[in-house]
C-alpha cells in the first residue's frame, strides 16, 4: 500500500507491506498480521523515522462469527485483538470486540471495540458494503468483481483522550474503499483504493502532519 491508514489515522506516511495469515474452523478464526515499512519513514507519530524493511506492528485476533439461530439474515461476530508495536516507541494494547450484520442489500454492519489495556475506551464502527459480481468475465475461472465499501467511526471521549488528546465523544473518520478482485482460476489479484478522512476538527487537528 502507498501508505498505511488505520481508522482514519495515517500511520505511517510512505509505502508498506501488510502479510496476513489465518486459520479456522467451524467460525473460530485465528489471524496474525504485520505492517513493514518499505520506505525509511515515522510511525504512529514518533519523531524517529523506522528503518525500510523493518516491522512496526504484529496483530493477533481471535474471532468468533456465526449466525443467529432462527434469524438467518443476521450474523455475529465476536474477538480480541492484541496490537504489539515493533521498532517504536508505542506500548502494545489489546481490545475486545462484537459486532452485527445483516445479509440484506449494501450488508449493513456495526462492531463495537473496547480497548480495556493502554486506552479504555470505546470505538464504534458503522460499515456498508456491495459486491458487482462478474462485471467482466474471460472464461468460467477468469473474470473479476467490483467490490464497494463505507465505514464511519465514532471514538468515546476516554477513546478520543488516549489516542489524541481530545476529550470527547465524537465521529473521528469517514473511509471509502473500492476493489477489483480478478480471478484466475485459485489465485485472486485485487487492486484496490481507498480514502479516509477525520471529521471533528479538533481530531482532525490533532492527526495533522507537524
Amino acid at each position: 500500500f502507498s501508505s498505511y491508514i488505520w481508522r482514519g489515522q495515517n500511520l505511517v506516511d510512505g509505502w508498506v507491506f501488510q502479510p496476513g495469515a489465518s486459520i479456522g474452523y467451524k467460525g473460530l478464526t485465528g489471524s496474525v498480521w504485520s505492517n513493514m515499512n518499505l520506505e525509511k519513514k515515522p510511525a504512529y507519530g514518533m519523531p524517529v523515522p523506522v528503518g525500510a524493511g523493518s516491522l512496526t506492528e504484529t496483530d493477533f485476533t481471535l474471532d468468533y462469527t456465526n449466525k443467529i439461530p432462527r434469524l438467518d439474515v443476521l450474523s455475529f461476530s465476536v474477538g480480541a485483538i492484541y496490537y504489539s508495536y515493533l521498532n517504536t516507541h508505542v506500548h502494545p494494547t489489546a481490545e475486545v470486540y462484537g459486532g452485527l450484520t445483516a445479509s440484506v442489500p449494501l450488508s449493513p454492519g456495526v462492531r463495537w471495540y473496547y480497548d480495556f489495556d493502554e486506552i479504555k475506551g470505546s470505538y464504534i464502527q458503522f460499515s456498508l458494503g456491495h459486491t458487482i459480481e462478474k462485471v467482466h468475465k474471460w472464461t468460467d475461472t477468469c473474470y473479476c468483481d467490483v467490490q464497494l465499501g463505507a465505514s464511519l467511526g465514532l471514538g468515546t471521549s476516554e477513546y478520543n483522550e488516549g489516542y489524541f488528546g481530545v476529550d470527547k465523544t465524537a465521529l473521528n473518520d469517514l473511509t471509502l474503499t473500492a476493489g477489483l478482485p480478478i480471478c484466475f482460476g485459485k489465485l485472486t489479484i485485487k487492486p484496490s483504493l481507498g480514502y479516509s478522512m477525520m471529521l471533528d476538527k479538533d481530531i482532525r487537528a490533532a492527526t495533522a502532519p507537524h
